[in-house]
C-alpha cells in the first residue's frame, strides 16, 4: 500500500470569472469541471488541469468572497509547485509573465547544494506559485487546444511547499504512517530550513516541503491561500486500507467522503494543514464528453434534483479576455 503522489490542490478565490480567465487564458490550464462545492453549494468549485484532470494535474478552486484575504504562517501551505520542462521553458514563462503583468521574482536556484531551477509567481489574488525544471519526468498531458504551445505547458503538480513550526511531528506522520521518505534539506531566505519529502516513486509529482519557521505566528486560508492538498491512492480497497491506518494515529480522520469523481477523506497533520486521500478515479469523464468538459455546470447525482435552486444562487461566471501588454 503505497500513495502515488499528489493528487490536487484546493485553493480559494474571491473572484471567480477573473480566476477562471487566469488559469485558462495565461497558465493555459483546461477548465476540465466547473461544479459546486457540495458541503456549500453556494460557490462554484472549478478544477483545473491537463486534458482531461488526471489525477496529479488538478488544481481546484472554491468560490469564497466572503473568505477575507489569506493569513500566511504556520499550519497554512505557502506555495504550489507546478512542473514545466526545461530552463528555456522557465525564459518563456518569464517573458509571458512579463506580458500579462503577472508578478514575479525571475529565475531562481534553490541552494548551491540544490541547484534546482524555479520561478516563483503569483496569481492576481496573490495565490503564490513555482514553476520547477521537472526534466521531463511527469507525465501529464497538457490540452491541444491551450493557448500556451505544448511544450511549453504545465504537466501537473510538481509539489507542495507548507508552513511548520515543528517539523518533528509531521515528519513522523509523513515517514512512519503515509511511507514519505525524507530527501534533502536546503536553506531558504531569510534564513530558514525546508526539509523535503517524497512519496511512491518520487521526485516531480511526490514532494512535499516543509519551511522549518518557529517563529511565525499561526496563519489561516482565505482569498488569495490553499484549503487543502490532497494525495492519491488508486482505488476503493486501499483508500479503505488507509482510513484505518490513519485513524491508528490521528483521532480526527473523517468517514470516506463520497465526491462522485473520487472519494477522499481529511485529516489535519500535527502543524494544522488540512491533508486529503482521494482515489485516483473516477475521474471527470463519466458525466461530460471528454471534448466538452467544463462548459456547462456539472453536478452530481445527489444534487441533480436541486440543480433549478442552485443554479438561481450561483452568479454567473462571466467571459474576460486577457490580452497581453505587449504582442508575444
Amino acid at each position: 500500500m503505497q500513495l502515488g503522489g499528489l493528487h490536487h490542490l484546493s485553493a480559494i478565490t474571491g473572484n471567480v470569472s477573473q480566476n477562471a480567465a487566469f488559469y485558462t487564458q495565461v497558465l493555459g490550464l483546461r477548465l476540465i469541471k466547473k461544479t459546486v462545492n457540495q458541503d456549500d453549494v453556494s460557490a462554484y468549485h472549478l478544477f483545473y488541469g491537463d486534458e482531461i484532470g488526471h489525477p496529479g494535474t488538478e488544481l481546484t478552486f472554491f468560490d469564497w468572497p466572503q473568505s477575507g484575504p489569506n493569513r500566511p504562517g504556520v499550519g497554512t501551505i505557502s506555495a504550489i509547485m507546478l512542473g514545466v520542462t526545461g530552463r528555456e521553458t522557465l525564459e518563456w514563462w518569464v517573458k509571458r509573465f512579463d506580458q500579462y503583468q503577472v508578478k514575479h521574482d525571475g529565475i531562481q536556484v534553490r541552494s548551491e547544494s540544490e541547484p534546482k531551477a524555479f520561478l516563483a509567481f503569483r496569481d492576481p489574488e496573490g495565490q503564490r506559485f513555482e514553476l520547477v525544471d521537472d526534466e521531463g519526468r511527469m507525465g501529464g498531458k497538457p490540452w491541444q487546444k491551450s493557448p500556451v504551445p505544448a511544450e511549453m505547458g504545465i504537466h501537473g503538480l510538481y509539489g507542495v511547499r507548507m508552513m511548520v513550526r515543528d517539523s518533528a511531528p509531521t515528519a513522523k506522520l509523513l515517514t512512519e504512517t503515509m511511507g514519505f521518505r525524507p530527501t534533502y534539506s536546503y536553506q531558504a531566505e531569510p534564513g530558514y530550513t525546508v526539509e523535503v519529502f517524497e512519496v511512491g516513486p518520487g521526485g516531480p509529482g511526490a514532494e512535499v516541503h516543509l519551511d522549518v519557521r518557529p517563529d511565525l505566528r499561526f496563519g489561516s486560508p482565505g482569498i488569495g491561500g490553499v484549503h487543502h492538498v490532497a494525495f492519491r491512492t488508486p482505488d476503493n480497497e486501499e483508500h479503505e486500507q488507509w482510513r484505518a491506518k490513519l485513524a491508528q494515529v490521528v483521532r480526527n480522520v473523517t468517514p470516506v467522503i463520497e465526491r462522485y469523481y473520487f472519494h477522499a477523506i481529511y485529516f489535519r497533520e500535527p502543524n494544522g494543514v488540512l491533508f486529503e486521500v482521494s482515489t485516483d478515479g473516477p475521474g471527470f469523464t463519466g458525466d461530460e464528453d471528454p471534448e466538452h468538459l467544463g462548459e456547462l455546470l456539472s453536478l452530481p447525482p445527489f444534487l441533480e434534483p436541486y440543480r433549478r435552486e442552485i443554479e438561481a444562487n450561483l452568479k454567473p461566471i462571466r467571459p474576460i479576455n486577457l490580452e497581453p501588454v505587449t504582442q508575444q
